[in-house]
């Protein structure tokens, strides 16, 4: 479409440390989030649909189980194996083509007719959902580092909106129109996306920044984990904050599905609607950083996530506290997930793609941990265990904050901006 990039960015002057000299328009950046949102909400759309899907399909209860394993699995692979592509090849081509591969792969699921055909499409639903990370990578890209942390605060809300809301709406649409209709939907607007980016993201984008070959490229990943100290605790930070977050959302439909509740599927799945306010705190967080208070964020924000957990530690008395204690840990780790990336981007912006795809396994290895040792501890000991377990890991953030705040650069005070710690 002529002019597609004016409606993207508008040139300004060249600036010291300014990459292309662009900024984004707030149109653009909500575009971004949408289609974030739109594309992560694909790898947990199955939760509430399983028992159905197991039904419809004949699936024994592990093979049923499997589906969710699969698609976290393929999630796990493309992070490490397709993000990274992002420094060599054209964004915006890529994020279409992923786009419209992962068309394909919702269409397999929803017309799947035996389980194999089932998990198959899961496993490629997951792979190719990781387009969530070149969107963030791209956006990140095209930001002028004055307000990179505002865009990635706006386009991670996306993100967070798509993770809480995705139960909600498969739910939602399961039972007005069977399990199917969830991946056709999604299908569909899998194509509307592509078909709005490809005609507003830039046309001309700049040569990639590398020219490194794939396997030097998957390979210059680890190497940049080896090198980088900041790199390497940010991603302990993601891994412990994530875990924090799946042991709370992977483990609270048990109690509220108990007495004195009992909750239906649909009321405990609209619990994601108060956990979207979480989503705020990734925008404010943005800001923060991008007036160089990264630490102090971070540090308020582990604060707040080892607090969320004495209210949680009442939900079984009262729905008040578990929606306080909701509130503050999506706050928390959205506040620290936006601080994350805006930092390790800033390390090396000619390898976005690989700094942000890398960390993004360890919120994988985090959040699957999490999820697991919180459902298998809830059957053992109860939900206090589980409030146990999650402000443990809060609690192992913040320390690790406390010891090394004070030996670790941070490389936004490059950015010129008002000082600030």
């Amino acid at each position: 479409m002529p002019g597609n990039s004016e409606a993207v960015t508008r040139r300004t002057g060249a600036r010291s440390g300014e990459s292309p000299g662009l900024v984004l328009s707030r149109g653009v950046v909500i575009l971004f989030a949408v289609a974030c949102g739109a594309a992560v909400a694909n790898v947990y759309f199955s939760q509430p649909l399983l028992v159905t899907m197991g039904h419809d399909l004949a699936m024994s209860p592990a093979l049923v189980g499997s589906v969710v394993t699969l698609t976290h699995v393929g999630y796990g692979l493309g992070l490490f194996f397709l993000v990274p592509l992002g420094d060599v090849a054209d964004r915006r081509r890529l994020i279409v083509a992923q786009l419209l591969l992962l068309l394909v792969a919702l269409t397999v699921v929803a017309t799947a007719r035996t389980a194999a055909v089932l998990l198959a499409g899961m496993a490629a639903t997951g792979l190719l959902a990781v387009v969530t990370q070149t969107l963030v990578a791209f956006a990140a890209a095209l930001a002028p580092p004055a307000r990179r942390g505002r865009v990635v605060g706006l386009v991670t809300s996306g993100v967070v909106t798509g993770i809480l809301l995705a139960r909600t709406a498969s739910g939602l649409l399961a039972d007005l129109a069977g399990w199917r209709s969830v991946y056709l939907a999604s299908a569909s607007l899998t194509a509307l996306l592509a078909v709005v980016l490809y005609r507003i993201l830039p046309r001309h984008s700049d040569a990639p920044p590398t020219t490194l070959r794939y396997g030097q490229l998957l390979r210059s990943t680890i190497t940049l984990f080896a090198r980088e100290r900041l790199l390497r605790l940010r991603a302990l930070f993601g891994l412990l904050v994530f875990a924090a977050f799946s042991t709370l959302w992977s483990s609270v439909a048990l109690p509220l599905s108990e007495a004195p509740y009992l909750l239906s599927h649909s009321a405990i799945g609209a619990l994601g609607l108060i956990g979207v306010a979480g989503a705020l705190a990734a925008t404010v967080a943005g800001r923060l950083n991008d007036r160089g208070h990264s630490r102090r964020t971070t540090g308020i924000a582990l604060a707040l996530l080892a607090a969320s957990w004495l209210p949680l530690a009442y939900t079984r008395s009262s729905l008040w506290a578990l929606f306080v204690g909701v509130i503050l840990l999506d706050l928390a780790v959205q506040a620290v997930h936006v601080t994350n990336q805006t930092l390790i981007y800033a390390l090396h912006p000619d390898a976005g793609s690989r700094l942000i795809g890398g960390y993004m396994v360890f919120y994988s290895i985090g959040s699957g941990t999490g999820a697991l040792a919180a459902t298998s501890l809830y059957t053992a000991a109860g939900w206090g265990a589980v409030c146990a377990l999650g402000a443990a890991f809060s609690c192992f953030g913040l320390v690790l904050w406390a010891v090394t705040r004070r030996s670790t650069p941070d490389p936004t005070a490059k950015v010129p901006s008002r000082s600030g710690s």
